[in-house]
């Protein structure tokens, strides 16, 4: 079929960025815009362009995923773009016989047209960069960064609330270790919001995000229950209390039950909130929780395809 008679997407204003690592790259409005549109048309149509005919996408993954590795490859499919994958490189593939990162980026480089990667270590998606020829992609670098998560929660909320602006937006769980909240913080402080950081002392969000929202003025408190915060949110965003990120299980034990989401929780909570996770859950959300129209989390992954569909649309097609 003629590329001419598929559905046509105008492609906005990122052509500076070369590759996706910081939620940095993305502090722009304008971008941001720009991006949910593309999103918004790829949502709204069956009938994608083979936009991505002729290219490949390497999906690289130190560290297991489900959502974020399927939803590129699917994305990848959607535009009719190949995919070269493995699911578990720290064992399967030559970093098991010590190969380095730079070497294992400089070689797939030959293979794709871009790569998205995971890895355990914070700044590692940097690395990446300084040696690749092709764009890369952050998808998760240990407990530092996951933008197009951020990307799809941003996404989410500006789909279920009709202005981000004046939103109460509470930030549950592991905020110390949780790469999806210290991306997301960044994209939320863009806006005139207040924040409410729910979690143990011990899994607070780290001083360096914070000291930034009191630098721009965003107002925020740090809360150790649910006590007189839950009815005030217009966004419940939950996280797991990361087990791989503590260095005992014990210590994970004492923790890990610390906020858990369930329909008592729910009764106090406003009734056009919206709760979020970025998934995989443990037990921090009730299963009973899955029937309140107010549970988006599902609907938050699905977004994910046509985020990262948009995201290589700009970062791949001239």
């Amino acid at each position: 079929m003629n590329n001419q008679t598929k559905t046509e997407v105008n492609k906005p204003k990122l052509q500076k960025l070369h590759d996706v690592t910081r939620v940095a790259q993305f502090q722009n409005k304008d971008i941001i815009n720009g991006l949910f549109e593309v999103a918004n048309e790829f949502k709204n149509s069956s009938d994608h362009p083979e936009s991505l005919h002729g290219k490949v996408v390497a999906t690289l993954f130190y560290e297991p995923s489900t959502r974020t590795r399927l939803s590129f490859e699917a994305a990848t499919e959607r535009l009719h773009g190949k995919i070269i994958s493995t699911e578990n490189a720290g064992q399967f593939s030559s970093a098991a016989k010590g190969e380095t990162l730079e070497d294992t980026i400089k070689t797939i480089c030959g293979y794709a047209d871009a790569i998205v990667l995971r890895h355990p270590e914070i700044g590692a998606a940097e690395r990446a960069v300084e040696v690749a020829s092709v764009p890369i992609i952050n998808a998760g670098d240990g407990a530092g960064e996951h933008p197009t998560q951020a990307l799809l929660d941003l996404f989410t909320i500006r789909e279920e609330k009709p202005e981000i602006d004046g939103l109460k937006i509470g930030l549950v769980g592991d905020l110390l270790n949780g790469r999806t909240i210290h991306s997301l913080v960044q994209l939320l402080s863009m806006y005139d919001v207040e924040l409410f950081f729910i979690a143990p002392e011990q899994l607070q969000l780290p001083e360096k995000y914070k000291a930034r929202l009191r630098e721009i003025g965003i107002k925020y408190t740090d809360c150790d229950s649910w006590d007189n915060t839950i009815e005030k949110l217009d966004v419940i965003y939950v996280t797991r209390v990361q087990k791989e990120r503590f260095e005992s299980e014990e210590d994970y034990i004492k923790i890990k039950d610390s906020f858990i989401l369930d329909t008592t929780i729910m009764r106090q909570a406003k009734q056009d909130s919206i709760v979020m996770h970025p998934l995989p859950r443990v037990n921090e959300i009730a299963l009973e929780v899955d029937a309140d129209p107010r549970a988006k989390y599902f609907e938050q992954a699905h977004n994910g395809l046509y985020v990262r569909m948009a995201l290589l649309q700009m970062l791949l097609v001239p």
